[in-house]
């Protein structure tokens, strides 16, 4: 590996989309970035998520972060100069029963009040949005609809995102793990990497589900855990729309080429590790809550953790070598239940075959919001933007100018309070549940 220069004005931890666009708004501001990563530019959840860009967020304070995003989705392609694939189609919540429906008009009524329209739709309205689609008798009695809400492609974003910091000025240095944050008299003074020491007075951890690991030294904690997510890319057929929708237990959309991409809703799986014992008080009440969906496994993830504490051995020197790159394994089960409810659905569509599909690691939080800011009881120069709990597609446009906002101390795009680390510490943080179906 090549030696690094010295020092930078920031240094940002992690190539994903959050990352990447961090560096591109400090970079476009006249800054000196660096972006590290220890694998490839978005190799990781960033590539692996469903590419919704919606606003029907889990609580009320994530929605002016959503609606900025959006904004910011909708000049994405000038802004960056690249082809990011999006698509302005309006997203779909079904509705089963009156209960769902009075649901969302409660919704409504919050969306409203902090600036988002969206509308209630009747059942017929619903099936000339969703052509083709099955309606037996007890099924969806109407949807919530975003029409501003949409889709992008994964594979596009986030690369776009980088080589735009780079026409900036920014450096990306990839295959090169960060394996600490440097300090001195209560300062960041840069970070320790493989190929040695990089100098900058400010550091932005945007690490995914790894930035709890590189602040945990500091002193610098926050609860984050880990929930693999596994996703389906039919065969292409014809187009039928363009929204994204939640369904019977599945979400879907169906991207420029007629593939459908397709995810198991309410199915994920909840990777135990050893730092599981340490932020059990904080996810018990959220694994209760949402404990019809959520299965828990025991294996490799926590084996490989128990021999990355062994003093010495091999498996902790090489910590960040072995997880270069992170491929979980795509959920059997799960993908087959998937597909089969998709096809109950489109009944007509019963030819379309599975093309490919993958899983992905989802960082995710007690509130299931993120942390953006800079950090309480730890080094100055110090921010966090990570632990976006399955959201980070959508909100990284607009959480990245949020971020670089606070790290050059400018006006914030929209209020960051609710995303402040110090919410753990005054214990406010509500617990939440997610989509019923």
């Amino acid at each position: 590996m090549s030696a690094l220069e010295d020092s930078s004005d920031v240094l940002v931890i992690g190539g994903g989309i959050i990352g990447s666009a961090v560096a591109y708004q400090l970079a476009r501001r006249g800054m000196a970035v660096t972006l590290l990563d220890k694998g490839p530019i978005g190799y990781e959840q960033s590539t692996r998520n469903w590419g919704w860009v919606h606003q029907q967020v889990r609580y009320p304070h994530l929605i002016p972060l959503a609606v900025a995003s959006v904004k910011m989705w909708e000049e994405l392609s000038a802004d960056l100069e690249a082809d990011v694939g999006f698509i302005q189609g309006g997203n779909l919540s079904l509705g089963f029963d009156d209960a769902d429906l009075v649901e969302f008009e409660q919704w409504r009524g919050t969306a409203r009040d902090a600036g988002l329209e969206t509308t209630v739709l009747t059942r017929d309205q619903v099936a000339d949005t969703l052509p083709g689609m099955a309606w037996m008798e007890g099924t969806w009695t109407g949807a919530l609809h975003l029409p501003t809400d949409g889709q992008a492609d994964p594979d596009l974003v986030t690369a776009a995102f980088a080589r735009a910091a780079e026409r900036h000025g920014a450096r990306i240095v990839t295959d090169c793990a960060v394996t600490g944050i440097d300090t001195a008299g209560g300062s960041v003074t840069g970070v320790l990497t493989e190929r040695g020491l990089i100098r900058a007075p400010r550091v932005v951890v945007a690490a995914g589900a790894w930035s709890s690991r590189l602040t945990r030294p500091l002193g610098v904690r926050f609860p984050q855990r880990s929930v693999r997510s596994t996703v389906v890319r039919t065969t292409p057929v014809d187009p039928i729309t363009p929204v994204t929708a939640w369904a019977d237990g599945f979400t879907f959309r169906q991207d420029r080429a007629g593939r459908f991409v397709l995810a198991g809703g309410e199915a994920a799986i909840y990777e135990v590790d050893l730092d599981l014992f340490r932020d059990m008080h904080w996810f018990l009440p959220l694994a209760w809550r949402n404990r019809h969906w959520l299965r828990i496994h025991v294996g490799r993830h926590l084996l490989g953790d128990l021999a990355a504490r062994l003093p010495g051995s091999s498996a902790r020197r090489e910590f960040w070598q072995r997880r270069r790159k992170i491929d979980p394994p795509a959920d059997a089960k799960g993908v087959r239940e998937t597909l089969g409810r998709f096809h109950r659905v489109f009944p007509n569509l019963g030819e379309v075959g599975m093309e490919s599909s993958w899983a992905g690691n989802i960082d995710s939080t007690p509130d299931q919001a993120p942390i953006i800011g800079p950090v309480t009881g730890g080094p100055t120069g110090l921010l966090i933007a990570t632990g976006f709990s399955g959201h980070g597609f959508a909100l990284g446009p607009a959480a990245g100018r949020l971020a670089a906002d606070l790290v050059l101390g400018d006006e914030p795009v929209v209020d960051p309070r609710p995303f402040r680390h110090a919410r753990f510490a005054e214990r406010d943080v509500p617990t939440v549940g997610v989509h019923r179906r």
